[in-house]
């Protein structure tokens, strides 16, 4: 039978940091006040054997604790939990500024790293990634300034989230070292980056892709809001119920199976449900039910 290898293996991602397995934990619903409850969230995703830890300074925007509220909640939580922080990987992302909305430029993107830096009380960022591309930034400037946070010790690596191929490979053509990630949307209901060169590159580069919203934003979650969605659900349907496994289970295992081998950001904020998500790991697909999914996504049969 054609089985395909859902690759739950824990991999080595950045030097002097913990191995991450193939699910994250994203953040971008992580704001309040209570540290308690926000550390039970953050244990949950250990327990499942979560490391990568996704934030950004954005996080909390347009909620009522304001734009950088997550990273200070988290850094409140790394603080009343002081062996935190070396059992996971920490990864952030800068860049977005609103209302311009995007802002790289001179020295913004520095000044973006050490205010998260403040905010989530560490010294050193694991992971540091350009949130998205500010237009009009040169590639040039935006390389320069992430290798002056790397230089100074404020980050280990470097990534970008919602770059094309184009963009990726322009910066860098820029930078002294090389990218470490990819961040884009992606998810039985998003399958953009199997086609526009985005998980093609990554394979080609050695990219690490982290995936953010992988239940398609919740939609996969409950009953299916229109045709599409609704076909695409089936289709995990049908192998969920074959699985004895739930469907978001089975949308985790369809992205984990791709080669280029993504981590989708697991969004929950529920512990429960955070810990249900390694249950992706036990889920067995074949090639022609991961293509049924895709077809179901495409709405017409492959080429």
């Amino acid at each position: 039978m054609d089985q395909l290898m859902i690759n739950a293996a824990v991999r080595p991602l950045i030097d002097g940091a913990p191995a991450v397995s193939a699910l994250g934990w994203g953040m971008w619903r992580y704001h309040g006040d209570d540290v308690a409850a926000a550390t039970a969230r953050s244990m949950a995703a250990l327990e499942a054997g979560i490391t990568l830890f996704d934030t950004a300074d954005i996080y909390g925007f347009g909620h009522e604790h304001g734009f950088g509220a997550a990273e200070a909640l988290f850094g409140r939580v790394l603080k009343a939990n002081p062996g935190l922080r070396d059992r996971i990987v920490l990864a952030t992302k800068g860049g977005i500024q609103p209302p311009i909305p995007y802002h790289q430029r001179g020295n913004r993107l520095v000044e973006c790293c050490e205010a998260s830096l403040r905010r989530l009380n560490v010294d050193c960022i694991d992971l540091y990634q350009v949130h998205r591309p500010d237009l009009l930034a040169h590639p040039a400037e935006v390389a320069a300034a992430l290798d002056r946070l790397r230089q100074q010790g404020k980050i280990k690596a470097a990534g970008v989230s919602n770059y094309t191929a184009a963009q990726v490979a322009a910066l860098s053509a820029h930078l002294p070292f090389p990218l470490l990630s990819i961040q884009p949307e992606f998810s039985p209901l998003h399958i953009d980056p199997l086609f526009d060169g985005v998980l093609d590159q990554a394979l080609e580069r050695g990219l690490t892709v982290l995936t953010w919203s992988p239940l398609g934003g919740g939609n996969l979650l409950g009953d299916a809001g229109d045709e599409r969605t609704g076909r695409v659900a089936a289709a995990l349907d049908a192998i969920a119920i074959r699985q004895g496994a739930t469907r978001a289970a089975v949308a985790y295992a369809w992205a984990i199976a791709h080669p280029a081998r993504p981590i989708p950001l697991v969004g929950s904020q529920t512990p429960a449900r955070i810990r249900e998500a390694a249950d992706a790991f036990t889920v067995q697909m074949t090639g022609a039910e991961w293509y049924a999914v895709l077809v179901a996504a495409r709405g017409q049969p492959m080429p």
